[in-house]
């Protein structure tokens, strides 16, 4: 990957972070999950997934040492092992919560909460995330030790990834200002990357006739 599009990679994943908890719906009833706005909320967290991972890969691409390298395939496993949950979530509960309204039957709504506390998928669920922080955070420290980014460039992404699972517990605008530090967190480790970018897109020199 170029700079450029690790840059925006990184810029766009926070930016879906930040849209995840601003538009999913503050409640978990049969009304907020059979809107659209909790299958986009959703959607843009699982997309944010997809292109941290592409992020940090370039950033490896970039940096070119190990821990960078380690950080992406961490990286990688965490949202390999998260996607399914939200997915299962945004698509599966959306389902449900549709048809319990339209039939009248909110006991339907039973099969949601088994399925978010079934054993196998709340333990795939939190080591996903428990990866990502991992990931992020190893990230972060290569971006620490690099000396041609901003050393603190990459911490407040790691922080946000490191309170993924945390945030779940609190108060909705918590969840949003979680997001929020999420955005800003991709935006400056994306316009750290970005000045490299510019430069690495030069013209190259005419040659000597």
């Amino acid at each position: 990957m170029s700079n450029r599009l690790t840059s925006a990679a990184f810029a766009v994943t926070g930016v879906l972070f930040f849209a995840y908890p601003a538009i999913r719906p503050s409640g978990d009833d049969a009304a907020a999950m059979a809107g659209a706005p909790w299958v986009v909320g959703h959607l843009a967290a699982m997309l944010g997934f997809v292109l941290l991972g592409l992020g940090v890969l370039g950033l490896h691409q970039r940096l070119g040492d190990r821990l960078s390298l380690r950080a992406a395939a961490v990286t990688w496993a965490g949202a390999g092992l998260t996607l399914p949950y939200y997915g299962a979530e945004d698509f599966g509960l959306h389902v449900i919560a549709v048809r319990a309204l339209r039939d009248g039957t909110p006991a339907l709504m039973e099969l949601a909460g088994q399925f978010r506390f079934h054993p196998v998928a709340v333990a795939m669920f939190a080591a996903g995330l428990v990866l990502l922080g991992v990931g992020a955070i190893m990230a972060a420290v290569a971006v620490w030790r690099s000396g041609t980014l901003a050393r603190w460039s990459g911490l407040p992404l790691a922080l946000g990834f490191a309170l993924f699972i945390p945030q779940f517990f609190t108060a909705y605008p918590l969840r949003v200002a979680h997001g929020a530090l999420l955005m800003a967190g991709g935006l400056w480790l994306a316009a750290a990357l970005w000045p490299r970018a510019a430069r690495g897109a030069a013209p190259a020199p005419v040659a000597a006739r």
